[in-house]
């Protein structure tokens, strides 16, 4: 059912839902456009909305070929929207969702259009500041690019700074969602433009995986990751590409490229990429779920659950994998100094089995059984060595005669 939005809009059709609120194909004086209308609860929060008007110049003013521009901001009564343009195509999200990982090439040429968009946004002082796959859109009608990839636009800018308003997130929670927040983050310090640097390395890593570098498990072992540990090497890509992954990847943010550097080092390395097919790898294991973890529906069959997740025991999440906020409180010193110093989870190799999988049950079996008779015949071999040695019928055997010795069966 149509619904009228302001005076000069009219929304016909839900395009998708998220943790902000509901995005709708609408039309408007020039056309189609996409309307995102956030919920209900935050269109009555006056604070919010007198954000929400002081953000309107900033975000209206945000014009560039990969990036979703914000025609308007449409305040009334309870209806607060974002009037954006519509692209026709899909987001990042589904296209990992269905072919797990890219090729270097197309990886490397999206995530060079999203750093193009990230160096326009920063040259006018607006940090995006939840830089993931969900929020890049693929322009299906555009030209494709290197390794056949639809041109990349990066959209929700501002939505994140909107909803995190002091009165909503205390100094004890953050907000974002965990596999691409940048460490400084989790310490509690003010996001900088190099917080959208490391979510897009994180996004670059995850492309040419199928895994982000410090995901998986409960949330808080997320967040200790990305302070904790190194980032884990990716077999199979070019020193220089892996380098810059590393770089961007750096706990330090004075340490990691500026967007502008990103890009333009990006499309340097696309030739070397030409024709090189997606990395075949296997995402790591897991930690186990910590017990006071609050408990989770089943993740449908063949999917991996990400996103929302609660980290304070008995919170009830609200959120879907889509979703583009994460409420979560701020882990204390003593949580984020727990965790290991060294290498982040390392990927299998591609078809070992997963510990405690009934392959790698009976590949441990097998290895028992090999090692158990192993032994067995070293101490066979031990005491016919023995009983040679104290034998006066070979007492004159010279070490060339046991040349003729058949190797034992392994």
């Amino acid at each position: 059912m149509a619904r009228k939005i302001g005076s000069r809009y009219t929304a016909h059709q839900i395009l998708g839902r998220g943790s902000a609120g509901t995005v709708w194909l609408g039309e408007g004086p020039e056309g189609p456009v996409a309307i995102k209308l956030l919920r209900e609860d935050l269109a009555s929060d006056q604070e919010l909305v007198g954000r929400f008007v002081q953000e309107r110049t900033a975000l209206l003013g945000l014009e560039h070929p990969h990036v979703v521009s914000v025609r308007d901001l449409v305040v009334d009564g309870n209806d607060l929207a974002l009037v954006m343009d519509l692209v026709r195509g899909t987001d990042l999200r589904t296209r990992l969702d269905r072919d797990k990982r890219l090729a270097p090439e197309a990886a490397v040429a999206i995530v060079a259009d999203v750093a193009d968009g990230l160096a326009a946004a920063h040259a006018a002082g607006v940090v995006h500041r939840d830089v993931k796959p969900e929020n890049v859109l693929l322009d299906m009608q555009g030209p494709l690019g290197p390794g056949g990839a639809h041109p990349a636009l990066l959209t929700d800018f501002g939505v994140a700074k909107l909803i995190d308003s002091p009165k909503r997130t205390r100094a004890t929670k953050i907000i974002g969602t965990p596999d691409y927040l940048a460490p400084e983050i989790v310490e509690g310090l003010p996001p900088r433009a190099s917080v959208d640097i490391y979510a897009l390395a994180t996004v670059l890593y995850e492309l040419l995986a199928g895994f982000t570098p410090f995901g998986g498990g409960h949330p808080g072992a997320v967040l200790r990751r990305h302070v904790t540990e190194t980032v884990a090497p990716l077999p199979g890509i070019p020193d220089e590409l892996w380098q810059l992954v590393v770089q961007c990847l750096a706990k330090a943010p004075a340490s990691r490229l500026r967007a502008s550097e990103l890009g333009v080092r990006l499309r340097e390395l696309l030739p070397m990429l030409a024709g090189m097919p997606p990395l075949d790898v296997d995402e790591p294991d897991t930690e186990p779920v910590e017990e006071e973890t609050a408990p989770q529906e089943p993740a449908p069959s063949g999917q991996v659950r990400r996103g929302a997740v609660p980290l304070v025991p008995g919170a009830k999440p609200t959120d879907s994998n889509r979703d583009t906020h994460t409420s979560m409180r701020v882990p204390g010193p003593d949580e984020l100094a727990g965790g290991a110093r060294g290498t982040a989870r390392v990927p299998r190799a591609s078809g070992a089995p997963r510990p405690g999988s009934a392959r790698h049950k009976a590949a441990t079996r097998r290895r028992r059984v090999a090692v158990g008779a192993a032994a067995v015949v070293l101490v066979v071999a031990g005491g016919v060595g023995t009983w040679l040695a104290t034998s006066g019928d070979d007492a004159d055997a010279t070490p060339q005669d046991t040349k003729n010795t058949a190797p034992a069966s392994p």
